[in-house]
């Protein structure tokens, strides 16, 4: 068969033919909706979901928690500071006792133990330092494990999605896109999703490390404004 007649046979394409084939090429480029996606991806969606759901739980919680303890009041520590000067420990102790943030609640704790050694003044607010912190970073270490464990759960559905391809050819004489389509696209989409919950997760961890990293910032610069003021002379 000589080229120009397989033009030629080409071009003898009716309009049906033409249609079907413009079908079939708006089928495939559609667009899939997000959930029929989802649905495709296996059981591996399973765990992938709850560990999202959970990662925006907790970036939102403590979110909330840090942007609060960011809050200070304007002025604390000069108030604090005149309070004392004058004498008047139990209004400094009520200032701090009505400003809820952690570097408060350190000088509220060093306040009390004013008349004691500087050693156990500065022990007093190290600990309440350290027990502040701890509620600061509660559960993120969260964001960390779904950071690593989102991209493996979303590999292992690549994996078994795969296996499935490979077992429907095993046992298929001809290779038909219809029955390995289904394995290819759940691999592909555990991964996708697996990868896209990990970074999102990462990111959270890094940007909530950071806030708390400014939260522990101010709290030391209060302690030692704080200690400055009892280690004047005079004091």
């Amino acid at each position: 068969m000589s080229f120009f007649t397989v033009l030629l046979q080409t071009g003898d394409l009716t309009g049906a033919d033409n249609q079907q084939a413009a079908e079939g090429v708006t089928e495939l480029t559609r667009e899939i909706p997000v959930w029929d996606l989802v649905m495709q991806g296996g059981w591996t969606m399973i765990p992938l979901g709850i560990l999202s759901v959970m990662t925006i739980y907790i970036f939102v919680e403590r979110f909330l928690m840090i942007q609060k303890a960011l809050k200070d009041e304007r002025n604390f520590m000069v108030k604090v500071k005149e309070y004392l000067v004058e004498g008047k420990i139990d209004a400094a102790r009520a200032l701090c006792s009505q400003t809820n943030n952690p570097a408060a609640r350190m000088v509220e704790k060093g306040i009390s133990r004013i008349g004691k050694p500087m050693k156990d003044i500065v022990s007093s607010i190290e600990n309440v330092g350290k027990l502040e912190i701890y509620q600061l970073e509660k559960r993120m270490g969260f964001l960390a494990t779904v950071a690593g464990a989102a991209p493996m759960i979303g590999f292992l559905g690549t994996t078994l999605g795969m296996i499935k391809t490979f077992h429907a050819l095993k046992f298929e004489k001809t290779i038909e896109l219809a029955n390995i389509s289904g394995g290819i696209m759940e691999a592909m989409v555990t991964t996708v999703a697996g990868l896209i919950i990990g970074i999102i997760a990462f990111m959270a961890y890094n940007f909530m490390v950071s806030k708390v990293d400014k939260v522990i910032h101010h709290m030391e610069g209060a302690s030692i404004e704080f200690l400055d003021l009892l280690n004047e002379p005079g004091k």
